[in-house]
């Protein structure tokens, strides 16, 4: 997530946030996606960067780090095309931020 954040505009506050977020893995098949601990009602706001990279099966895994409505980290929404279970978190050699 730091190596994603860094290829935002704003990322080094988002950044800040890494320190003490707790994380829960999201209900995905398995797929990797974490959401982000926080209080109150929170509502999915936007997609702060979008990346992806090939699973260790050769299948692309799509990555979207997403902010609530306040503007704080929501989750880390990951999935494989095929709906598989991940196999592999990458290195961030790997990722392709797309633009």
């Amino acid at each position: 997530m730091r190596a994603l954040l860094r290829h935002v505009t704003g990322g080094e506050q988002l950044l800040d946030q890494l320190e003490c977020a707790q994380v829960r893995d999201m209900d995905d098949g398995a797929m990797g996606s974490l959401e982000f601990a926080g209080g109150g009602h929170r509502s999915l706001g936007s997609c702060i960067v979008e990346a992806e990279y090939l699973d260790r099966d050769g299948v692309t895994v799509s990555i979207a780090l997403n902010s609530d409505t306040n503007g704080l980290l929501y989750e880390l929404d990951m999935w494989k095309v095929d709906f598989a279970p991940l196999l592999e978190y990458p290195d961030f050699e790997r990722v392709t931020i797309k633009t």
